[in-house]
């Protein structure tokens, strides 16, 4: 059985003191869901103060994203280190790094090697735009990001399946259609670490998951959780998803 992740990216939101409201809502509503990990992944400001919040918690802490480098010249960027002093967990590749930022596969592939190296669990995430899964390349384009984003990587983290077309769209791909896609990504886990590993690698969807709909995703038998956007931002939105997923365990 694989443990599902249900993991909260707050994106660009949340001042401090914000953010502390929200995790002191939070961390009653979901304090006796054991058989789930919940990872809260806030701004950088609020690394620190949550950290202390969520210490002697079940909730784990994670950033939104690193540099590849352990230090240098990288004005406004986040070392390895830095996250790992607070966190356990880093999202690395998102769809809006890839397209604000320049991300590519390959520098994507620079962090996952530098998060792993520092004991960081990445949350490595892939998807294709609204025009390749009109002209069906799903298959195709997710295959292709995690080949070339895991070259030489360990088994040692999650992916996180989350279609451009649904991220902040309010549009979400279908429970089955989510499966489909995560059952490809998932053989070409096989391919590149084996079967028996690839079984173990927790695959989560991720694109306007909600309390309403989280259900249909995590029945599926390939899903393993969440990452979710907008609604981690309520206390009660991301503990019931959190709670559905509880339920599937």
């Amino acid at each position: 059985m694989r443990t599902p992740i249900v993991a909260g990216n707050w994106k660009m939101n949340k001042t401090v003191e914000e953010a502390r409201e929200l995790v002191s809502e939070l961390l009653p509503l979901v304090k006796d869901m054991q058989a789930v990990t919940t990872v809260l992944c806030p701004p950088a400001p609020a690394l620190l103060p949550i950290a202390a919040m969520l210490e002697g918690t079940d909730v784990e802490l994670g950033a939104q994203n690193m540099h590849w480098e352990a230090n240098g010249a990288y004005t406004g960027e986040l070392a390895p280190a830095m996250v790992k002093e607070f966190g356990k967990y880093v999202i690395l590749g998102h769809s809006e790094r890839r397209a604000y930022f320049g991300e590519t596969d390959e520098s994507v592939n620079k962090k996952i090697l530098a998060a792993q190296a520092n004991g960081l669990i990445p949350i490595v995430c892939v998807g294709e735009s609204l025009e390749e899964n009109k002209a069906s390349q799903t298959a195709e384009i997710v295959s292709g990001q995690i080949k070339a984003g895991l070259a030489g990587v360990s088994a040692d983290l999650v992916i996180a399946y989350e279609p451009i077309w649904a991220i902040g769209t309010g549009l979400a791909a279908t429970g089955e259609m989510a499966n489909d896609t995560i059952k490809v990504i998932r053989a070409v886990l096989a391919e590149l670490f084996g079967e028996e590993k690839a079984q173990e690698i927790r695959i989560l969807y991720g694109g306007s998951v909600k309390g309403s709909n989280a259900a249909e995703f995590f029945s599926q038998s390939d899903i393993d959780g969440a990452l979710v956007g907008g609604a981690a931002l309520q206390a009660d939105g991301f503990a019931a998803i959190a709670a559905a997923a509880q339920n599937e365990v």
